[in-house]
């Protein structure tokens, strides 16, 4: 007898929620997590008094989270004390001009007749299509459903009779969607960033993530306490069932009998038997190193190998003992979209990382003031993807150089004053999460999610390889992100309901 029915490699979104669900099916499930803490990306940590969100920042898409909670018996809302965030974000662009996105539909086309009236009708045109496929796409199971296989395919298909009709949305760019409907080149910059919410820039992510601006008019929210409340309460529900969860515990091996998984070896040299492995880490970690080589066919290493990486992005995290000069829980520091193109490919590709930055300056003190001492906040900047190679230099090398230049760019441009202010401040590099997370060359997405890396063109979430494997994590469907990698989880836990 096994010791345990199935083992997790991993507590993040994706293996907490398939470890729940595998719990409460009522199979003995014990997870293994590397770090002293749960959530991977999606977790927070403490310095000095200030609780600092490591990734993650702001949850959207939370009726397809609830579904999770929902099959453990209760609600999202019921575990995790959620603030609505209105507006969705601020923009600062690249000329200074200030806009603003609200929640509401019709107060965001009110802000767009201020700007640009001409785009007015774009955003109404883009708000009902849009809707109309999150309505579909929810109802038929897009989100929910393992798309291992062309079988799969087809049984999506015949779940979502609409899927066809929204074809365009997986042929053409993001780039390619937004400009059908929006003309104005100031609404398109206040767009263009969202491409990197995939990992790529507007003219290579694929059209489908526009659908962004219609997810996030169903509710944007934050967890008070951090958003490590996400992950604690998905292993608290699955602790209800009997999952155990032991944290400061790498796994170096999975243990392979006849391309049969069978347990896991640490780095101790303990073995765990297990009937099942679920593996929520990256995808090429897991089957090039932790299985090895010898355990695949020909076919699928070079498959494996053949996989990108995501990108890479630095964090800023830094304490502040004044109120900044910011509107909204998220402040986007945006380009133009074409900047954006140029950025990836004569930047980014070439191991350069500049100081003059565009991205994301989140204020989540703003949402949730306990997360600092009282008279003081937070502020987290996630900053333009960075090369996990630079070139004539490395990370370690350049860390407090930037540091101090980006604080005092983002001071000069976009936060008055901040120079002054910071009393704790830390720079996550790229490799910096490589050693935190064991995230391969920081990659925050795991893989890179190109129209040629989703789908069927994904690694399995039920392995073809190695028999009792699962995958869950941004590594397999749906992909990176916090609603994504939760529902991976639920997949994986499916699939195993179905065949084991």
């Amino acid at each position: 007898m096994s010791d345990y029915d199935a083992v997790v490699i991993g507590a993040g979104l994706g293996g907490l929620s398939a470890g729940a669900l595998l719990a409460r099916q009522g199979r003995r499930v014990l997870v293994l997590e590397q770090s002293d803490r749960v959530g991977g990306c999606c977790s927070t940590f403490d310095k000095d008094g200030f609780h600092f969100d490591l990734g993650a920042s702001i949850i959207e898409g939370a009726e397809l989270i609830d579904l999770i909670f929902q099959k453990l018996g209760t609600t999202l809302r019921a575990e995790v004390d959620l603030v609505s965030i209105d507006p969705v974000y601020n923009v600062i662009m690249k000329d200074g001009t200030r806009f603003k996105y609200p929640l509401s539909v019709e107060e965001t086309a009110k802000e767009i007749g201020k700007l640009a009236p001409g785009d007015v009708k774009g955003w109404h045109a883009y708000f009902k299509y849009f809707d109309g496929f999150l309505n579909d796409a929810i109802s038929g199971g897009f989100f929910t459903s393992a798309t291992n296989s062309l079988s799969d395919m087809a049984a999506l298909r015949r779940n979502m009779p609409t899927l066809l009709s929204y074809g365009p949305l997986f042929l053409r760019s993001y780039q390619g969607i937004m400009r059908k409907y929006f003309k104005d080149r100031r609404i398109l910059e206040s767009q263009a960033y969202q491409a990197f919410y995939l990992g790529l820039p507007p003219e290579l992510s694929p059209g489908h993530i526009a659908m962004l601006a219609a997810l996030e008019r169903r509710g944007m929210y934050y967890s008070k306490g951090g958003m490590i409340r996400i992950p604690e309460a998905l292993r608290r529900c699955g602790e209800k069932f009997g999952m155990q969860v032991k944290l400061n515990t790498r796994v170096k091996k999975v243990r392979v009998d006849r391309r049969k998984a069978t347990g896991v070896v640490l780095a101790d040299g303990t073995e765990i038997s297990s009937d099942l492995v679920v593996s929520d880490i990256n995808a090429k970690t897991l089957y090039l190193e932790m299985i090895g080589q010898e355990h695949l066919p020909w076919l699928v290493r070079q498959g494996i190998k053949s996989y990108e990486y995501s990108i890479a992005v630095p964090m800023l995290y830094m304490g502040v003992d004044y109120q900044p000069p910011l509107e909204s829980h998220h402040t986007l520091a945006t380009r133009p979209m074409q900047e954006l193109n140029d950025y990836w490919w004569k930047i980014y590709k070439k191991g350069v990382f500049p100081v003059e930055q565009f991205g994301i300056i989140s204020w989540t003190s703003a949402s949730d003031p306990a997360l600092a001492p009282k008279g003081h906040h937070v502020i987290i900047l996630t900053l333009a993807p960075g090369s996990y190679r630079l070139r004539g230099t490395d990370w370690d090398k350049e860390k407090t150089t930037l540091k101090e230049r980006i604080i005092r760019y983002y001071s000069d441009r976009y936060i008055p004053g901040l120079v002054d202010h910071v009393k704790v401040s830390e720079f996550s590099t790229p490799l910096d999460f490589e050693r935190r997370l064991l995230s391969p060359e920081g990659a925050i997405y795991a893989l890179r999610q190109d129209i040629t890396s989703i789908t069927i063109f994904r690694p399995s979430s039920k392995s073809k390889s190695i028999k009792g494997l699962y995958l869950a994590g941004a590594s397999t469907s749906a992909g990176g992100g916090v609603p994504t990698t939760i529902l991976s989880g639920m997949i994986a836990a499916g699939l195993i309901e179905k065949y084991e």
